[in-house]
């Protein structure tokens, strides 16, 4: 009974206004006040003062705001006082204030942290003239600004695609060969390196779209066989082992997939050994000092086609207009980013039957129709052979419904009767 007893004592509640056991009697426990997690205090006071709710009683009027619950401090006397608020009678009774002034006490013995930090955040009148201000920007300013759909995607990396695209500018001179180098070559010229890639992005057999590379891989591939043979001399016998080798580095640095060596032996009907592709991809990558980051015309026209506010029919044309210059010897003259601002320039025209070239377009490619013109011609041209001759990969390509019928569409021969205009009014004058 005794013991039944003592169990109902220790479970039942202290008896009211009996003092709660001080910090000596709890042993050697840390006192909550060394952790500013206070024992018995009242709840932090509010950090920001909510503003009160409108009444609509035929028209809106602002209630008075809430007394505020907090301890009345002189720091927070002060405040009140000087936003013209009554300022609270303080007695002797009230819990504000004590004998130290600087500190709360609390009932257990504890002192409260300062509340200095949890002032009342002011109300603040927001400026509708400043806010007209931002919302009417300049016209040019939000036209040029082709990133902001893309804000929340982290993909289209907003917040520095800029910088990207000054650093590819300011590399992508050393992408570029001279566009000579065939002239050291001994065994081959510039048709054999026309036929070699023209086999390279064939459409049914051949390698680029039996093993469904992407579009980079392509372009990095062809930019590597260039590099490659301006530094090194290749006898026409392995003039294919470079390209299928340049392919299968080219994929290992683009693609998630790679193909394994011996289907690239099957692919070149088994000219070459797995050996002879291992040791040639040895000797590339010596030879370009395992330089593979360069920025080829792929990278360059992704972001003018956005510039362009692309549809799929203009960047299948844009791309086979690019295509048709890879096969080109004599289109190594130009660089990536000029090569890519004139096939979107020159896809716009043949769409849009007229001469197409934006603010925004001329703004994100730092080239104005006029220095697009001769490149453009170019392509023109090789748009209106492209289905005749021998080499006519790109074309069959580009003539199926997967990749849009692009080759279909009617060249933009007016450039060259407004060039034609354009010298003889030069001559007249």
């Amino acid at each position: 009974m005794k013991a039944a007893g003592k169990a109902a004592d220790e479970n039942r509640r202290p008896v009211a206004g009996k003092p709660v056991p001080g910090v000596r009697e709890m042993g050697n426990r840390r006192a909550l006040t060394d952790i500013k997690n206070l024992v018995g205090a009242a709840p932090y006071p509010c950090a920001v003062a909510k503003k009160p709710m409108l009444q609509k009683n035929g028209r809106d009027e602002k209630k008075p705001p809430l007394a505020s619950s907090r301890p009345m401090t002189r720091k927070f006397a002060a405040s009140l006082a000087s936003k013209g608020e009554p300022e609270r009678q303080v007695t002797t009774a009230d819990p504000g204030l004590g004998a130290d002034h600087n500190k709360e006490p609390i009932g257990d013995g504890t002192i409260d942290i300062d509340v200095e930090q949890y002032e009342p955040v002011p109300d603040v009148d927001i400026d509708m003239d400043e806010t007209d201000h931002k919302d009417s920007v300049n016209e040019d300013e939000s036209i040029m600004d082709i990133d902001n759909e893309d804000s929340g995607n982290p993909l289209a990396a907003t917040e520095y695609v800029e910088v990207l695209y000054k650093f590819y500018r300011e590399n992508e001179a050393k992408s570029c060969v001279n566009p000579d180098y065939m002239s050291s070559q001994q065994d081959i010229n510039a048709k054999m390196r026309a036929i070699l890639i023209d086999w390279l992005i064939e459409v049914k057999t051949k390698v680029h779209y039996k093993f469904e590379l992407m579009d980079e891989t392509l372009f990095l591939t062809v930019n590597i066989i260039d590099r490659f043979l301006e530094k090194q001399v290749v006898p026409r016998k392995k003039l294919q082992l470079v390209g299928v080798t340049a392919m299968l580095l080219a994929c290992k640095y683009e693609e998630v997939s790679v193909p394994v060596v011996e289907d690239l032996v099957l692919i070149s009907d088994r000219a070459y050994t797995k050996g002879q592709i291992l040791e040639m991809e040895k000797l590339i990558l010596n030879t370009l000092q395992f330089n593979m980051s360069v920025p080829t015309p792929y990278v360059f026209v992704r972001r003018f086609l956005k510039a362009a506010d692309s549809d799929k029919q203009l960047e299948l044309v844009s791309f086979f207009m690019l295509e048709l210059c890879l096969v080109e010897y004599q289109m190594l003259k130009y660089q990536p980013s000029l090569l890519a601002a004139a096939a979107v320039y020159t896809a716009q025209c043949a769409i849009n039957r007229c001469q197409h070239w934006t603010k925004v377009c001329e703004s994100h490619s730092r080239y104005t129709g006029d220095q697009l013109l001769e490149c453009s011609r170019m392509m023109v041209d090789f748009h209106q052979k492209a289905g005749t001759g021998k080499l006519t990969g790109v074309h069959r390509k580009y003539s199926t419904f997967k990749f849009g019928c692009a080759a279909k569409v009617e060249p933009a021969l007016f450039l060259f009767r407004q060039a034609h205009r354009r010298h003889l009014q030069a001559q007249s004058s």
